[in-house]
Order: structure tokens, then sequence, then C-alpha cells
């Protein structure tokens, strides 16, 4: 799993010239992944306004509006991909362009099995 962080706003900030290029960059990858069968499925999320977030408060949950996190990045989106290793994967992440042009992160984690041997 490639979980994706980055600041949210930051594509406002680019010029129309510099979106197409990042999402150009974007397509492209995908279409190799595709392409190679690599790519098993992913999502973008919707902005962290829109985030409710569930915590433990005694003998019931307490429900507070948005992710509030410590840190610039948020949780924006995921791949799921079939690679043969776990380098591959992470030459994947490494040509993200959120990656490559500072805007963000990649985090590049097994998905544990049904049987959670991974552990």
């Amino acid at each position: 799993m490639l979980l994706i962080w980055n600041r949210p706003g930051f594509v406002e900030e680019l010029s129309e010239q510099e979106r197409t290029a990042l999402f150009g960059e974007v397509d492209d990858i995908m279409r190799e992944l595709t392409a190679s069968g690599e790519l098993v499925g992913g999502e973008a999320l919707a902005d962290p306004s829109q985030t409710r977030t569930v915590r433990s408060a005694g003998e019931r949950p307490e429900v507070t509006d948005g992710p509030f996190l410590e840190s610039k990045e948020q949780f924006a989106g995921y791949l799921t991909v079939d690679c043969d290793s776990p380098e591959r994967a992470v030459e994947i992440a490494a040509r993200w362009p959120d990656v490559r042009r500072g805007f963000g992160v990649l985090e590049v984690r097994p998905v544990m099995g049904e049987a959670g041997t991974e552990m």
C-alpha cells in the first residue's frame, strides 16, 4: 500500500501549467502500473475539512471535526499495488510527483494478509 501524504491546498498554489504537468505525471505512472498489472486500486481522499475523528471518551465514543495531526501533511489518498518486491514499491513511490517536487511523502507499507502472519 502506498499511502499518500501531502499539504492540503498545495495544488491550488500551482499555476495551471504546473498543475497540468503534475497531474500528467500521475496519469503516466497510473497508465504504467495498469499496463504492468501492478495497480490493484486506489483513491484520493476528500479535503481534510470533511473528516470526522472518532475516539474513546470513557464509555462512549467522542466525535470531533477534522484530523488533528501535528504535521503539515495530511493523509490524501492511497494506491494499492501488487509488486514483486518492497524495493519495487519504493521505486514507484519515489517517482510520485508529490514526493519528487517536495509537496508530500508516500508511506510504503505492506498489507497484512487475512491470516495476520505478517506482524
